[in-house]
């Protein structure tokens, strides 16, 4: 009876749920198919195994941070732009950390098709923001990687609990963004201009 109702959206959606309940590690076959009341090869009908599983529920977190953060930016520029973006960044992260692990793991190319328009779109929305700034390639991907790289850490040290100086962290997170405003205002270019 419960095999019945299964289908790969509910099965993602369960994995969803246990990540932010136990953590992204603890998402398995073995664990989902207790939830359903079944047998661990049954769920091999709806997905192909734990990569495979994984990987669905990177492509539903990504769409679910992308669209949160997409009505965020919407109509701003500049520093609005940046603080909306940010903010709705660091507020999924700390509401579902599961499904915010899953958005962190590599995916594989072969893999993200025609199906997965949240890859394209998180692209889209996150270099539409930064070319706000003027920037164009190479610059445009070194700004992403900054980007990526102080909100991840940032998440991550303070779910970890990793701030622990008595200044109140929300203050320091609009220091940062202040602080990444004017490193993108003032983007050193890269030369695009090699003499031989």
């Amino acid at each position: 009876m419960a095999r019945a109702g299964i289908t790969a959206d509910r099965l993602v959606a369960a994995a969803a749920e246990l990540a932010d309940e136990a953590g992204f590690e603890q998402v398995s076959l073995s664990a989902l198919a207790r939830r359903f009341g079944v047998r661990d090869a049954s769920l091999y009908a709806h997905v192909r195994g734990l990569k495979d599983l994984r990987h669905r529920l990177a492509l539903l977190a990504g769409g679910e941070m992308i669209d949160r953060i997409a009505a965020a930016v919407a109509g701003r520029s500049g520093r609005d732009a940046l603080a909306a973006y940010a903010d709705a960044y660091r507020t999924y992260a700390l509401a579902h950390p599961g499904r915010y692990a899953a958005t962190q793991i590599r995916l594989d190319p072969a893999l993200v098709d025609a199906d997965a328009p949240a890859a394209r779109r998180t692209v889209e929305i996150t270099y539409g923001m930064l070319r706000g700034y003027g920037l164009a390639e190479p610059d445009l991907t070194d700004a992403v990687r900054l980007l990526r790289a102080t909100f991840h850490g940032y998440c991550a040290l303070e779910t970890a609990g990793g701030f622990n100086a008595p200044r109140e962290v929300r203050a320091s997170w609009d220091r940062a963004i202040d602080a990444l405003h004017i490193a993108l205002e003032n983007w050193p270019r890269e030369e695009t201009d090699h003499h031989v």
